[in-house]
């Protein structure tokens, strides 16, 4: 009976010590700040063709300007120049009507110094010529691995976690005689 009762708890935590890890990792990649000195940012980073996208980067220094290249969508060259915000070179392209959906990496190297900084920008055709892309989880009645979100990840594995540590109690006051 201990046996069964140990083998239950362990189990019971090791699923709550997992489940609120990747809870913990969800919650952290939300809040992650998009911006980091030294990469270059792109807004918005999924875009429709056609869409006007700001690139930013702070990268080059306070006065530093920069030349940009969207090439791999098709946007060719840009320009970026210094603003007071924060000592950012800001520039704006235009995504192709005719690009087509994908990741493309956009590049931007300052006018002085070697410095080159990336970041990716994913074109899309939701909502493009009355496409939409389907989004969300198929209802099948079975349910995911890790559920919907981490706030219900969470709260399923506290509920765990309680039903294990009530479980553990009733048994050993079982095996104690205690009744229950």
């Amino acid at each position: 009976m201990r046996r069964t009762a140990r083998l239950l708890t362990g189990t019971a935590l090791a699923v709550a010590a997992a489940g609120l890890g990747t809870a913990a990792a969800h919650a952290d990649a939300a809040h992650l700040a998009p911006a980091r000195v030294g990469s270059l940012q792109v807004y918005p980073s999924t875009a429709l063709p056609g869409s006007q996208v700001t690139v930013n980067t702070a990268a080059c220094g306070e006065k530093g300007a920069a030349i940009g290249d969207a090439g791999t969508v098709g946007a060719g060259t840009f320009a970026l120049a210094p603003t007071t915000h924060e000592g950012e070179a800001i520039g704006r392209f235009q995504v192709p009507a005719g690009a087509q959906p994908g990741t493309y990496e956009i590049v931007a190297r300052c006018a002085e110094g070697e410095k080159q900084v990336t970041g990716d920008l994913m074109v899309t055709m939701a909502g493009a010529h009355g496409q939409v892309q389907p989004h969300g989880s198929v209802k099948t009645g079975v349910g995911g691995a890790l559920g919907p979100g981490p706030l219900q990840t969470t709260a399923g594995v506290a509920a765990l976690a309680v039903a294990a540590a009530g479980g553990t109690w009733l048994l050993h006051r079982r095996a104690r005689g205690d009744g229950i």
